[in-house]
């Protein structure tokens, strides 16, 4: 004696469009978060980059018994560690060029103050400095001398050095105080809030 089947396999159209039409609000939803995530994701990785480098030029500097520089190439969107070679009296990169993530710029966004007990006034590091000693447009160094301390163009001990990078509203910025202490910061531009510490 044979049984038979009175149900067949599959899905019928009413509940394959169903299927589909949750599947199409679960995305609809979804996409949008995860775009956002994503950008805050680049931005952060790129912070926290920028910060990693500049702790690398510190510890070269002191391991080379030279002066090392985050080198940070404003208008391209770029950075890189070089050292400076006393014997060819030049600055040699000793690192690649490390770019920022599309959407990602340098920049401070309409913030006005600084971090706490960073500079005096928000802004990027001062120029980079060529072969000679003239400034380079649209850059920014920070340079650790042979004991990895921050110093300005005269050698002398700053606590002015920052890189600021920037995605819509929200800023994070790299300090390096007096003592090569260097912090990473965030804040939202858009709503003015103050600098959190990370």
């Amino acid at each position: 004696m044979g049984l038979q089947a009175d149900n067949e396999d599959g899905l019928s159209l009413i509940e394959l469009v169903f299927a589909l039409g949750v599947a199409a609000t679960i995305a609809a939803v979804a996409v949008p978060m995860t775009s956002g995530s994503l950008d805050v994701f680049r931005l952060s990785g790129d912070a926290r980059g920028v910060a990693n480098s500049i702790a690398v030029a510190k510890m070269r500097a002191a391991a080379h018994f030279t002066q090392a520089r985050l080198f940070v190439d404003l208008a391209g969107g770029a950075y890189r560690i070089e050292s400076w070679d006393k014997d060819a009296t030049a600055w040699v990169a000793t690192a690649g060029w490390a770019s920022l993530s599309p959407g990602v710029g340098f920049g401070v966004g309409t913030l006005e103050e600084p971090p706490p007990n960073s500079q005096a006034s928000i802004g990027q590091a001062p120029p980079c400095k060529d072969d000679d000693g003239a400034d380079i447009a649209s850059t920014a160094c920070v340079v650790f001398n042979s004991r990895g301390v921050p110093v300005d163009s005269t050698g002398s001990p700053t606590a002015s050095d920052a890189v600021y990078v920037a995605s819509g509203s929200t800023v994070y910025g790299a300090t390096v105080s007096a003592t090569g202490l260097i912090r990473l910061w965030r804040a939202d531009s858009a709503a003015d809030a103050a600098w959190v510490q990370h």
